[in-house]
């Protein structure tokens, strides 16, 4: 099953909000209606209704409060983790350069490979010619004990999953 994105989480959580606050006026607008009509007319069949969709709004709005928070944690919860990934792999990836050895140019190409660049990107990027990226990543490759691109990648979701 697919998560929702940060805007769908969004949007739901304001619809939610929406719902909750017209249900409020809702409550509003029957226990004012129900406190007019007994102070009027004393209490009878219509004021009961009333008095019962105002009792089974209030249960909405309770449940609509509770599923908005409910939606709001899981909002802030998701921002929270994310960031936190993100901070733990620039820190796994900068862990695994310097146990490598890798040279600043190394360290620049391997980064730029991992963000999903080609030898040439990477060689306009830098100035420099494809055969030297070439060299290059075969110099990260072999530091790090892996054959290619997709084996290089995986060592940092490993790491970062593990």
């Amino acid at each position: 099953m697919r998560r929702p994105t940060p805007d769908a989480e969004r949007r739901h959580a304001a619809v939610l909000a929406a719902v909750v606050l017209l249900q409020a006026v809702a409550v509003l607008f029957f226990v004012g209606d129900a406190a007019s009509d007994i102070l009027r007319d004393g209490p009878g069949p219509e004021t009961l209704f009333e008095g019962f969709i105002a009792i089974a709004l209030s249960s909405g709005v309770v449940a609509g409060g509770w599923q908005l928070r409910r939606a709001l944690e899981t909002q802030r919860a998701q921002a929270r983790a994310l960031d936190v990934a993100r901070g733990a792999l620039a820190e796994v990836i900068e862990a695994q350069f310097s146990r490598w050895g890798l040279t600043p140019a190394e360290r620049d190409v391997a980064l730029f490979a991992l963000k999903g660049l080609d030898v040439a990107e990477i060689a306009e990027l830098r100035g420099a010619a494809a055969g030297t990226v070439r060299a290059q990543m075969a110099r990260v490759y072999a530091k790090s004990g892996v054959s290619g691109r997709a084996q290089f990648a995986a060592l940092f979701v490993e790491d970062l999953l593990g």
